[in-house]
């Protein structure tokens, strides 16, 4: 499978103070890759490098297998997508004209601006003028355009931040339809449970370096304990490990009909995430 992103030895410095570090990694065509960090960790200043909106310091970053500076052809723009926090939208207008113009731009039937306002939960508000637009809705308009051509490739730096339980429901399910159909996604988030939800590898982003990069089930299994928790009927809760000894415990207080409830003692991406890193997410 070909490499959509190639990135070695990237580093980025602001007035002498350095952003990234040393920063590797390679995305596969058809993969959603997930950049996870609290804030000031170099998400953003990432998939700005990524999208060809800041040069890098130092390294090598090629994406599509050409250099980064060929983003800006017209040519390639329209292989890909982008999310960030400059929304470029046009005040004035309607949500559905907004998204009209970019069809002209990117060449793309009308009828698809219904189909991406379902995905972004907003078929409903297609008239409203985006100046009267709440800071979430205005973002799901945004993801709405980044998603409008179906990229090959789309860029998200923290697509759910400003949205509610359902409408980040809406907006996973979208994201996962768009990368079945062969989007290949790299997001930057906070919220260890979007990139659990959506996510097929992730990246811990630490002080500028990448400390770990995996599926989200392989560093939980790596950082998991050996014990099993179980809640009992008197509100106990007994730890038993995973072997021999621990089944036959299990099994004697499932035959009393003891147990409420059984847990394996695996960690959360967050909680492996502040182990490593000695911070939290917020």
């Amino acid at each position: 499978m070909e490499n959509v992103i190639e990135v070695r030895d990237l580093e980025k410095s602001f007035q002498n103070q350095l952003a990234l570090k040393k920063v590797s990694f390679q995305v596969k065509k058809g993969e959603t890759i997930g950049f996870l960090g609290p804030s000031g960790s170099g998400k953003t200043t990432t998939i700005k490098i990524l999208t060809a909106q800041l040069h890098a310091t130092a390294g090598e970053v090629k994406v599509f297998g050409e250099p980064i500076a060929k983003l800006k052809d017209p040519t390639y723009m329209k292989r890909i997508g982008i999310l960030t926090d400059n929304s470029g939208l046009y005040e004035r207008l309607s949500i559905y004209d907004n998204l009209a113009l970019y069809c002209d731009l990117y060449e793309v039937e009308k009828k698809r601006i219904a189909e991406v306002l379902a995905t972004v939960n907003l078929i409903e508000e297609s008239q409203k003028i985006v100046q009267k637009l709440s800071k979430g809705m205005k973002q799901r308009v945004t993801l709405a355009r980044a998603m409008l051509h179906q990229p090959e490739l789309l860029f998200l730096d923290e697509p759910t931040s400003a949205l509610d339980p359902v409408n980040t429901m809406h907006i996973h399910q979208g994201l996962k339809k768009l990368n079945q159909e062969g989007t290949t996604i790299f997001l930057t988030t906070h919220d260890m449970q979007e990139a659990e939800t959506i996510c097929d590898r992730v990246a811990f982003l630490h002080n500028g370096e990448v400390s770990l990069m995996d599926t989200p089930e392989n560093i939980k299994t790596q950082q998991s304990t050996s014990s099993i928790s179980l809640l009992l009927r008197d509100n106990r809760k007994v730890v038993v490990q995973k072997d021999e000894a621990g089944a036959k415990e299990i099994y004697n207080y499932m035959k009393v009909g003891e147990i409420v409830s059984i847990h394996s003692d695996e960690p959360t991406l967050g909680d492996v995430f502040v182990k490593l890193t000695g911070r939290k997410l917020l």
